[in-house]
C-alpha cells in the first residue's frame, strides 16, 4: 500500500471527524498538562491543516501521532485512533533517523500493534533493567511521580520492585507516562532496549 506522510495522515484524519469531535479533540488538545504542551494562542483560529502543523512541529513527526491516538481515545474516538494507528507512513522531513529506517509504521515505537512497547515487554524490563535511579530521576523531572512517590520507590530494596511499583501506579496513569518512561529507557538501557526491539 502507498505511504502517507505523517502530516497527510493526521490532516484526513482531522477531516473525517465531525465538528464535534474535532471541537473536543481541540480542547482536550489545550487541556493537556504534559510537555511540550500547546498554547491556545498558536493554534486559535488556525484550520484543521494548520493544526496538524502546528502539532507536528511540537510533538515532532516520530511523537506526534501518538499523542493524537492517546487524545482519540480520551474523548471516546476509539475507532477513528485505531484507523490512525494502522495507517502506515514515511516521514515527510529530513528526519535522518527515520530516513536510514526507510518507511516505518505512523505509531513509531513505542506503540506498534496497539500494545505499548513498555506494556509488551514488561516482564523483560522488569527482569532486567539495572540502571534505575536516573530513570526515576526522569520520571520525578518530567511529572511523571512526585517527590513522595519518588522516595517510595527508591526506599524499596531491589530495582525488580521499584520497576514493578513504576508499573502498579504511575505507568498506569496514562500512555503519554509510558512514553516518558520508554524515552528514558532508551537513554540509561539503550543497549537492553535496542535488544528487546530485535525480538
Amino acid at each position: 500500500m502507498p505511504y502517507k506522510t505523517v502530516k497527510a495522515a493526521l490532516t484526513d484524519m482531522f477531516e473525517d471527524l465531525s465538528d464535534q469531535d474535532f471541537s473536543r479533540f481541540y480542547h482536550k488538545l489545550l487541556d493537556r498538562r504534559i510537555e511540550p504542551r500547546i498554547r491556545r494562542q498558536r493554534i486559535e483560529d488556525k484550520d484543521r491543516l494548520d493544526i496538524a502543523d502546528v502539532m507536528i512541529s511540537t510533538f515532532t513527526e516520530a511523537k506526534v501521532v501518538h499523542v493524537v491516538v492517546e487524545i482519540l481515545r480520551d474523548i471516546g474516538c476509539n475507532q477513528e485512533a485505531a484507523d490512525l494507528s494502522k495507517t502506515e507512513t514515511s516521514p515527510s522531513g529530513l528526519n535522518k533517523t527515520l530516513n536510514q529506517c526507510g518507511p516505518v509504521s505512523i505509531i513509531f515505537s513505542p506503540l506498534s500493534s496497539g500494545k505499548h512497547f513498555v506494556d509488551r515487554h514488561k516482564v523483560e524490563l522488569i527482569r532486567r533493567v539495572s540502571n534505575i535511579g536516573p530513570i526515576l530521576d526522569d520520571l520525578l523531572d518530567e511529572d511523571v511521580i512526585q517527590q513522595e512517590v519518588y522516595e517510595q520507590i527508591r526506599a524499596l530494596p531491589t530495582t525488580q520492585d521499584k520497576i514493578r511499583e513504576l508499573y502498579s501506579g504511575p505507568l498506569k496513569a496514562s500512555e503519554a507516562c509510558k512514553d516518558i518512561f520508554y524515552e528514558s529507557l532508551q537513554i540509561h538501557e539503550k543497549f537492553l532496549i535496542d535488544d528487546l526491539k530485535d525480538k
